[in-house]
This record gives structure tokens, sequence and C-alpha cells, in this order.
């Protein structure tokens, strides 16, 4: 068993990291941790955002970087081997995750970008299938990918490949429907561990709030809550949201099931519902459509945060 965990992290960029997913996922169906949700085209776009980036995307990428870098840079290989893998594997984590923290609030916070990530919003669950469901145009231009191979090439492949896969399993637990992180809250003499966990990394409380539907119940946040592997960007950034609490429902309160292919592939194709920021001729970001309140004869009038795109201030009834 313990010759059978070695190899898992010693691989866990290549069959090492779809064990664990698998392991987990099954524990997550087991329980029926998914509900209803994940109809016949979820699990074809989960599926295919998962499968299609490591069986081509990365690939390709890594094969001709790894082709054209001795052409641009031909006396750089090897260059920082010097560097020992700890301080090697801590550099790689800040640089990576920082630059994804941005890149990821940027796809919130400018409107014309919004289309690229909201696949990954879609989705009205939660769970490790979702946690690589992405755009195909969003994956292309993520920076982690060429980073990791520029990292090989100057000699710190290893640490660079390991924090790789850290980070996936923090940010795959992040998005699992298993809240692992609940008895540290439930349990008092916890409190002190949990205080310390969730303001340093990314935990189903945090996380899972990120991808709710509303915000008006004080513990859905969208506009916030961007970090990754690490939470301590939103902390230091002023974008955290902390309740220990998680949200009753997730994904886009407009989401009316576009087709999985429009999802992975717009704009390539696009969706056929209509007003679907997906459709053809459809907005950049969809206009809330506010529910009034029955109870109110005078409805005031909507509060609108100028910092949150318009599709994201969603109002529900």
């Amino acid at each position: 068993m313990t010759n059978f965990i070695e190899a898992v992290f010693t691989n866990l960029n290549t069959w090492g990291l779809a064990a664990l997913t698998l392991i987990i996922g099954v524990f997550e169906f087991s329980f029926g941790l998914y509900g209803k949700h994940w109809n016949r085209n979820e699990k074809l776009l989960d599926l295919a955002c998962y499968a299609l980036p490591r069986l081509v995307t990365r690939p390709l990428v890594a094969y001709f970087g790894l082709k054209f870098l001795p052409i641009i840079l031909p006396d750089a290989k090897d260059t920082l081997d010097w560097i020992p893998f700890f301080w090697g594997f801590v550099i790689i984590c800040i640089y990576d995750d920082l630059t994804q923290y941005w890149y990821h609030r940027l796809h919130h916070e400018v409107p014309w970008l919004w289309r690229f990530h909201r696949t990954h919003h879609s989705a009205p669950y939660m769970g490790m299938a979702m946690a690589s469901r992405q755009n195909i145009i969003y994956t292309i231009f993520f920076s982690q990918t060429y980073l990791t191979t520029l990292l090989v090439y100057l000699g710190l492949g290893y640490p660079a490949l390991f924090a790789k896969g850290i980070k996936s399993i923090i940010t795959k637990m992040a998005h699992s429907s298993i809240k692992w992180d609940k008895p540290l809250y439930e349990k008092k003499w916890l409190h002190p561990l949990a205080w310390v966990v969730e303001r340093t990394i990314s935990t189903p409380a945090t996380h899972h709030a990120h991808h709710a539907d509303v915000t008006d119940d004080g513990v859905g946040y969208y506009k916030g809550n961007f970090g990754n592997m690490f939470f301590f960007w939103d902390m230091l950034f002023g974008t955290a949201l902390i309740t220990r609490q998680y949200p009753k429902s997730y994904g886009i309160s407009h989401y009316e099931g576009d087709a999985w292919y429009a999802q992975f592939l717009w704009p390539i194709f696009k969706s056929k519902v209509p007003g679907s920021e997906l459709a053809a001729g459809g907005p950049m970001v969809r206009e809330d459509v506010v529910v009034r309140s029955e109870v109110s004869a005078e409805p005031a009038e909507e509060q609108i945060d100028p910092a949150v795109p318009v599709n994201l201030r969603i109002t529900n009834g």
C-alpha cells in the first residue's frame, strides 16, 4: 500500500491524478452527491473538458514547446537546475497560483471575457467531475500550461510537475461535493486549525460559495473567493468571504442547458438556447431578470453593484 501511495504521488501528472480522481469520484457517486443534476448533456461536457485538454492540448503544447524553446533559448536549457527542489516548488506554487488568481478574476470582472469562463459556472452541482469544466479557449490561453513546459526546459521539471499535481488535488477537493472541511467547523477544538486552513487553501466552504447562483443569502459569493490552490490571495486582495456554510444551490440562475459542444467550443459553435450569452447574436452578458417581491406594493429600486459584471448580478425570487 505504501508503495502504491508513493507511486501515485510520483506520477501525479499522469495516471496518479486520474486514479485519485476516480477514487474520489466513485465515493461521490456512491453517496449520490450529484443528485439528479448530472444528465447526459452535463456528462458529455464534463468528460470533454476533462479528457481533451489532457489528451490533446497539453501534449501538443509540451511537444512543440520543447521543440521550439531550444531554437529561441539555446543556452537556457537546465540553467535553473541548481535550485533546490523545495525552493523550486515554493517559487512555482506562488507564481503559478497568483497568475491564475488574476486570470480567473479578470474573467469575472471584464464583461467580454465572461463567456470564456461561463462554462465553469453553468454546472448546477459541485463535484470532482466539473473541476476541469472550462471552455477550450479559456484552457488554451491558460498560462500554466506554457509555464510548465518552460520550467521543464529550464531544469525545474520535477518541482513544477509536483507543484502542479498538489495544486490539482487541492482544487479538485475544493470543488468536490464531499464537505471534508465540515468537521473542522463542527469540532470546537479544531477551530484554530480551521482558521489557518480556510485562510491558506481553497476549501469546499469557500469555493462552493464562489459557485453559488445567488448572493443575497449571505453565503454565496461569486464576485470573490477566486483563489484556486491558495485562498490567501483573496485575503490579500480583499475578495474573501468566509462563512463556514455551504450554498443551497449552484450554477447560473438563467442557465437553460446550453449544448455541451457550444459550451466547450464557443465561439466556434454557438448555443441554440434563445437569449443565451453563447447563442448567435446573444448578449455579451445577459441582463438580469428581476423577480419582484409579492410582499411589497411599491418595490424598491434594485441596487446594482457597479463592480460586478451584469451577468453576475442575479436576483432570484
